[in-house]
């Protein structure tokens, strides 16, 4: 009877965040249409795509060329590698040979106190010539489309914003489960962003920024000792008081294909670097997940209590149920959304809805096991390399 008491407080708490969550993605369909329907105009400054690279991925050339073929004529493309020696080195080096615009391939060397990644962008950053107005932050396992700069920078003609930011979506080449629920975890991050842009936080594989902007708010300096290049340019412009604009209109898909090794190291680190870099966020997320993961296995042992006792449990499996269905119609928000603002890529999307429908409600399990781990360990592996966040401002490098 305890139990059960429990257990309706705890499913009537989901069902009404449930209900709030459903509502918070309904204005953010909302925001998302009108944001689609925005002409960008033709701003078009001077403007620097920096591309840090490590390694070959799945499409990888495919993804670097679609960043030299912009409906945007004022840009360069910065492509930068750690060294020559990288595996990725003669694909770079091909694609910027044969782009139609002016692309640069940059040697950054090994990094110290911070990320490979960081020490790639402080690279190119600190030797960008004085014309460029604007530098816009791209990732090699993004396939961003024709009009992404066009719109992501159109926002930045307003001196007043700090930023303009995107987010990721993952298609699965291959239908594993690890692949899979990769997609399905990745998939909620999207809607964290939206038109509040007090909230807003940067994603490293899709923000523009002004350059004036960039040095007055002191990226650089916070990147010096960081593993997180998008949290820490966050933390530095929340400083300064600047604004960051999502722009759901560019949002960048990525093709994936892993295993269940590399599913938990990409989901470890991404939330042991939210525990370290925003630790609200982690807190806050924390809970919720934990919580959501609670009511649902207490309704199903309670229900197959019932069954075996042959006690009603129709009370028992609806509350349990409800929680999953609001769930669910969150995760066909978020399609119908990708659908719109990718309508090249519809029909694939549409075909993979499933994973967001059916798989993405048992994702907070994965959550769990991911928050679970960031407070017993502060290391992560990161493309070959293994790091401790011993801070914000602190990166130990232990091997690579």
């Amino acid at each position: 009877m305890y139990m059960e008491q429990v257990f309706d407080f705890l499913g009537i708490l989901q069902i009404l965040a449930g209900a709030y969550l459903l509502y918070e993605a309904i204005k953010w369909l909302v925001y998302a249409q009108r944001r689609a329907a925005t002409d960008p105009g033709f701003f078009s400054p001077r403007t620097a795509v920096i591309c840090p690279c490590k390694g070959v991925e799945p499409g990888l050339e495919r993804n670097l060329s679609a960043l030299c073929e912009f409906d945007y004529q004022n840009y360069e493309i910065f492509f930068v590698l750690a060294s020559e020696s990288d595996p990725a080195t003669s694909i770079v080096k091909r694609v910027a040979s044969q782009s139609r615009r002016k692309a640069h391939v940059v040697f950054a060397g090994a990094p110290q106190n911070c990320s490979e990644k960081i020490n790639n962008l402080r690279a190119v950053v600190q030797q960008l010539p004085e014309e460029f107005e604007i530098m816009v932050f791209a990732d090699s396992d993004g396939r961003p489309g024709h009009s992404w700069l066009r719109r992501l920078t159109a926002p930045l003609r307003d001196p007043g914003i700090g930023a303009t930011t995107t987010m990721r979506w993952l298609i699965p080449n291959k239908n594993n489960l690890p692949s899979l629920l990769l997609a399905a975890w990745n998939a909620p991050i999207l809607t964290m962003l939206g038109e509040n842009t007090a909230k807003n936080f940067c994603w490293g594989g899709g923000t523009g920024i002004r350059k004036t902007v960039f040095e007055q708010s002191g990226v650089l300096e916070e990147w010096q000792n960081s593993v997180s290049d998008d949290y820490s340019m966050t933390t530095a412009l929340q400083r300064s008081g600047r604004p960051i604009v999502f722009l759901p209109e560019c949002i960048t898909v990525s093709y994936v294909e892993t295993d269940f090794a590399g599913l938990m190291e990409f989901t470890n680190r991404q939330i042991l670097i939210t525990r370290v870099y925003a630790r609200k966020i982690w807190g806050a997320a924390f809970a919720t997940h934990f919580l959501f993961c609670a009511t649902i296995l207490l309704g199903l042992v309670l229900t197959l209590g019932d069954l075996l006792a042959g006690r009603p449990s129709m009370q028992v499996l609806a509350l349990a149920f409800l929680p999953l269905l609001l769930a669910a119609i969150r995760g066909a928000i978020r399609v119908t959304v990708v659908q719109e603002m990718v309508p090249e890529l519809k029909s694939q999307i549409q075909g993979q809805a499933w994973i967001h429908l059916i798989v993405g409600v048992w994702i907070p399990y994965l959550y769990v096991v991911n928050f679970l781990n960031s407070v017993v360990s502060r290391k992560i592996r990161w493309r070959g390399i293994s790091y401790e966040l011993i801070s914000a401002n602190q990166t130990r490098i232990l091997g690579r």
